[in-house]
């Protein structure tokens, strides 16, 4: 939070943010609020990006472009592999509890 001396020789000063112009004073301490600004931008960057890491779609924050549907394409054939792979367990077990059974007589 920067001032800018109007009239230094009778101590007014402006706050460019708020438009305002005032007396200066000796009493009153003035803050710089430039890094909290700053490290709030991060933060909120760090919020929307978590945010979008919900959606596959969505950009994340420290990923390259083009890559909006990365976390989607991977979902599916991760999926489809365990899909695959449960099937072919099952199938397997189905065989060879009906090979068991037709061994046995029991069909």
């Amino acid at each position: 939070m920067s001032m800018v001396h109007v009239a230094p020789e009778v101590h007014l000063v402006l706050d460019p943010m708020s438009s305002l112009l005032a007396a200066e004073r000796d009493d009153v301490i003035a803050y710089s609020m430039d890094p909290v600004m700053e490290r709030i931008d991060d933060l909120d960057n760090i919020a929307d990006d978590l945010v979008n890491s919900l959606a596959p779609d969505r950009p994340l924050l420290s990923s390259f472009p083009g890559r909006e549907n990365t976390s989607y394409n991977a979902g599916i054939y991760s999926n489809l592999f365990y899909g695959v792979i449960v099937g072919l367990i099952f199938s397997g077990i189905l065989a060879i509890v009906i090979y068991m059974l037709s061994m046995s007589g029991g069909l």
